[in-house]
C-alpha cells in the first residue's frame, strides 16, 4: 500500500511542503517525542495536559492504522506531510514553553480586578 501511495503522490498541492516518502514512522516518532518531552513539564499543567491528550490520540490512530488516507481521514487536521509539520512545530513550542514557565507564580500579582470587565451603555445620541 505504501508503494502505491509515493507513486500516485507525487505532490501535496501545498507550496514549500514536499511529500514525504515514509510519513507513518516520522509521525509516530514525532509524537513520542512529544510526549516524552511533556514529561518536564507538570502534570497540573494544562498545556501539557492538552497537549498529551491530543498526541496520544493522533499517536493511536497513526499506530494502529496502517493506510494513510485512513489516518488523514480519521485525525481530519490535513495531510500526512501537514500532520508532520504540525508535530515539529508542537516540538518547537514545547521547548519554548518549558523555558516560559507558565505554570509558575507569577513575579508580580496582577492588579485586583484585572479579569473583570465593565461595559456601559453609551446613552446619548447618534
Amino acid at each position: 500500500m505504501r508503494w502505491t501511495r509515493i507513486l500516485l503522490k507525487e505532490t501535496t498541492g501545498l507550496t514549500g511542503l514536499a511529500v514525504h516518502p515514509n510519513p507513518r514512522p516520522a509521525l509516530i516518532s514525532l509524537y513520542q517525542k512529544t510526549l516524552s518531552e511533556l514529561s518536564d513539564i507538570p502534570e497540573t499543567a494544562l498545556y501539557r495536559q492538552s497537549i498529551s491528550a491530543i498526541t496520544s490520540h493522533r499517536l493511536r490512530i497513526v499506530e494502529l492504522t496502517e493506510d494513510v488516507s485512513k489516518i488523514e481521514h480519521e485525525i481530519a487536521a490535513g495531510q500526512m506531510e501537514e500532520l508532520i509539520q504540525q508535530a515539529q512545530d508542537e516540538l518547537g513550542l514545547l521547548e519554548k514553553v518549558k523555558g516560559w514557565k507558565p505554570w509558575e507564580a507569577l513575579e508580580v500579582p496582577e492588579p485586583e480586578k484585572q479579569w473583570q470587565y465593565t461595559f456601559s451603555e453609551n446613552k446619548g445620541s447618534r
